[in-house]
């Protein structure tokens, strides 16, 4: 059955934020728990707190969340934007925080920085969950579409987004709460950031001939109501990394966590203890 419990609220996730400084700019994580590491790396153009429901369902392990640069409570530099940066100050954080090496979960453009993690920085990984993503790069109508949001952003601001790109993002059986959540995420984005983020994406490399090579435990999890990228894509994608489980969560659009929290801390925490 769809998962429609309330947010969770306890008490541990008052003090979740902590500022961290690396290359020069403060950068927001939420960093709950202890054990072996989790990081989570949201989507665009959200933050941190899209992942908060289902961190809250996942216990012995150190739950570790940032704000890319540019988008929720971290620094929002006018350039310095690629999928590249985003994973080398990802890899900052982490060593930072004194994390050897972590599981990495990542949700759309989130997954885009995962792949250049394990391309460039394969020895910080201990397992790999791609949701809601794809590997190939943006085609030409994708990369139209982008400058059309960078003018958008820049004539009008990020609360603009909201109206062209949320109803893309949740399914049909979404709950207000979760519409008012990613209104509140997408209206509070700074332009610089959402505009280096749509500049990230639309110039990113093509990661499919990469799949092949992956070679840590790999989770791809696809909403079934996924209008952004079809089960077929995800599938197939699950398919051409070697040993990858493939799963597909029922009333979930483009935004699995926050759709369906439950059944996607779920099966992140069955993959996780296959690790242990």
């Amino acid at each position: 059955m769809p998962d429609r419990r309330a947010a969770p609220s306890t008490p541990r996730q008052a003090d979740l934020t902590r500022r961290i400084a690396v290359g020069g700019l403060s950068f927001a994580v939420d960093v709950l728990g202890d054990g072996p590491a989790v990081l989570f790396v949201h989507g665009f153009p959200l933050d941190r707190t899209m992942w908060r429901e289902t961190m809250a369902l996942l216990t012995g392990r150190q739950l570790i969340a940032p704000d890319l640069r540019g988008l929720g409570l971290s620094d929002a530099p006018e350039g310095g934007y690629s999928i590249s940066t985003y994973a080398d100050d990802l890899v900052a954080l982490l060593d930072a925080l004194g994390v050897d090496a972590a599981v990495v979960c990542g949700l759309s453009m989130g997954g885009y920085v995962a792949f250049d993690l394990v391309r460039r920085h394969r020895d910080r990984l201990r397992g790999l969950i791609l949701v809601n993503t794809r590997a190939n790069a943006d085609g030409e109508d994708a990369k139209r579409t982008r400058d059309d949001m960078i003018q958008l952003v820049q004539q009008r601001g990020t609360s603009a987004l909201v109206e062209w790109w949320l109803p893309k993002l949740v399914s049909m059986a979404t709950t207000p709460r979760v519409v008012e959540h990613l209104r509140a995420m997408i209206s509070r984005s700074p332009p610089a950031g959402v505009v280096g983020a749509l500049m990230a994406m639309k110039e990113r490399r093509d990661a499919t001939a990469g799949l092949a090579e992956i070679d840590v435990p790999t989770l791809v999890i696809a909403g079934r109501e996924d209008q952004l990228i079809s089960l077929d894509c995800a599938r197939t994608m699950a398919g051409q990394i070697p040993g990858a489980q493939f799963t597909s969560i029922a009333a979930a659009g483009h935004l699995t966590p926050l759709d369906q929290p439950k059944s996607t801390g779920r099966v992140i925490g069955e993959f996780l203890e296959a690790l242990d």
